[in-house]
């Protein structure tokens, strides 16, 4: 790439999360590769990054327990595929989408950080 042309992204088509500023060359970014985005969007907490390339998640939700009509908190651990261009740290809040598999247990990746 040359110094004074600029990498364009795609459209992933969810509206009002923004493309990340840096670039990337990763061909598993829905923003700069090829990664179609379908499916479920959540909103997560990282909760660790030390894999290569990889976080772990938590989904806490609210499930309704109809015999005793009340709600009570469950959360679940997704492994999500976290691109170069994108930097994100234990307690961010992110913005996820599934896609494919990308490993046995990886079917999510982040598209942005939540405000």
């Amino acid at each position: 790439m040359s110094e004074g042309a600029e990498k364009r992204h795609r459209n992933i088509g969810i509206p009002g999360i923004k493309p990340p500023e840096k670039t990337c060359d990763d061909p598993l970014c829905p923003w700069h590769g090829k990664l179609p985005v379908r499916g479920t969007i959540m909103r997560v907490r990282v909760e660790k990054v030390k894999m290569n390339r990889t976080a772990v998640v938590v989904h806490e939700y609210l499930h309704y327990v109809p015999k005793y009509m009340k709600y009570e908190r469950r959360r679940k651990k997704k492994h999500v595929r976290v691109p170069p261009c994108i930097e994100v740290r234990p307690g961010d809040m992110v913005i996820v989408g599934e896609t494919r598999p990308l490993a046995k247990s990886v079917s999510f990746v982040v598209l942005g950080k939540a405000e």
